[in-house]
C-alpha cells in the first residue's frame, strides 16, 4: 500500500486518552481493523476497566504489544513518556516490513532517537510526532508536528485519517524538541500558578493576590486559569511529570541547567491524584480540597 492509502490495520500501543480521542474522531475514516494493547490490561486492579474500554471502542485487545502490532500497517504509540522506548522494544519483533510507527509520546529528542533506532532496525518506518494541543475537544484534529526521514510519508498517511499534521523537518527529534521546550512554559506555568494560589489560599490572601495579578495582566482570567491548571495537574499530573522529566533531559542535553523543569516534574507528581477534580468546582473549592490533603 502507498502512504496516501488509508490504513487497513491500525494498532495502538497504549489505549488511554489520546488513543481513544483519535479513534472516536475518525468516524467513517476508521480503519477496518483496529487492535490495541495497554499494560493496564495486565494488572488485576485495572484489567476489567481496560477490557471494557476495548469493547466500548470496538477494538480487538491484544495480550502483548507485539501481538497488537502484528500485521498492522500503521501503529500509534500512545503510552506515557517513560514507556516510549519500552513500547518500541516490545512491538518491534512482530512489525511487518514498512510499517509506519507514529511515536506520539512526549519524549526528549534523545529518547525518540533510541526508539527510532529500534523500529528502523526491525524494518519499520519511524515518525516523531508531537501532539501540540489537548486531544479534547479536537480529538483527531489536534495539531500535530511530525519529523524524521519518513515525515512526509507519515503526514500523507495521517491525512487519510483526516488528521492535521505539519512537517517540522527531516530529523527525528525536531518535532519533539518543539514540544518539549514549549512544555517548559506550559507545564511550568501550571506549576507556578498552583504554588502561588495554594500558598495564597493558606495565607488567607488569595483575593488580594488575584486582584494584583489581574491589575498587572487584565487580559487573563486568573481564577479560571488557576482552576484549569489545578484540574489538569490533579487529573494528569503523573503523565505530565513523566513528560517534564523528559523535558529536563532535553534542556540538559542542550548544555543548560534543567532545575525549573525538574521542579515542575516534582510538583506535577505531588499533585497527581491528590484530590478529586470532578464536578467542575470553582478555584476556591479546588484549593481547599488540595490543601486538605497536602
Amino acid at each position: 500500500m502507498t502512504e496516501t492509502t488509508a490504513p487497513m490495520h491500525l494498532a495502538f500501543i497504549g489505549f488511554g486518552e489520546a488513543a481513544r480521542a483519535f479513534l472516536s474522531g475518525w468516524a467513517d475514516r476508521r480503519p477496518p481493523a483496529v487492535t490495541a494493547y495497554d499494560r493496564k490490561a495486565d494488572s488485576a486492579a485495572t484489567a476489567a476497566a481496560m477490557r471494557a474500554a476495548y469493547a466500548d471502542h470496538a477494538v480487538t485487545g491484544a495480550a502483548t504489544a507485539a501481538e497488537a502490532a502484528a500485521q498492522a500497517d500503521t501503529v500509534f504509540s500512545t503510552v506515557t513518556a517513560d514507556q516510549a522506548r519500552v513500547a518500541a522494544e516490545e512491538a518491534a519483533p512482530n512489525l511487518a516490513p514498512g510499517t509506519l510507527w507514529f511515536d506520539c509520546n512526549s519524549c526528549a529528542p534523545g529518547t525518540k532517537a533510541q526508539a527510532a533506532a529500534i523500529i528502523e532496525a526491525a524494518g519499520g518506518r519511524y515518525i516523531d510526532v508531537a501532539v501540540m494541543a489537548p486531544v479534547h475537544p479536537k480529538r483527531h484534529h489536534a495539531p500535530l508536528l511530525v519529523s524524521g526521514p519518513w515525515a512526509e510519508a507519515g503526514a500523507a498517511r495521517l491525512e487519510t485519517l483526516d488528521m492535521r499534521p505539519r512537517v517540522a523537518g527531516p530529523e527525528v527529534g525536531q518535532a519533539s524538541s518543539i514540544k518539549m521546550l514549549r512544555s517548559v512554559m506550559i507545564k511550568g506555568l501550571e506549576a507556578l500558578t498552583a504554588e502561588c494560589f495554594l500558598a495564597a489560599r493558606r495565607a488567607g490572601v488569595e483575593d488580594q493576590v488575584i486582584a494584583s495579578l489581574e491589575a498587572s495582566d487584565p487580559d487573563i482570567d486568573w481564577r479560571a486559569r488557576g482552576a484549569y491548571s489545578l484540574e489538569r495537574m490533579l487529573v494528569h499530573g503523573a503523565r505530565r511529570a513523566a513528560e517534564m522529566r523528559e523535558v529536563a533531559l532535553t534542556v540538559e542535553a542542550l548544555g543548560l541547567p534543567p532545575g525549573l523543569s525538574r521542579a515542575t516534574a516534582e510538583w506535577q507528581a505531588t499533585l497527581a491524584g491528590l484530590a478529586e477534580a470532578g464536578g467542575d468546582p470553582d478555584l476556591d473549592t479546588l484549593l481547599d480540597r488540595v490543601l486538605a490533603r497536602l
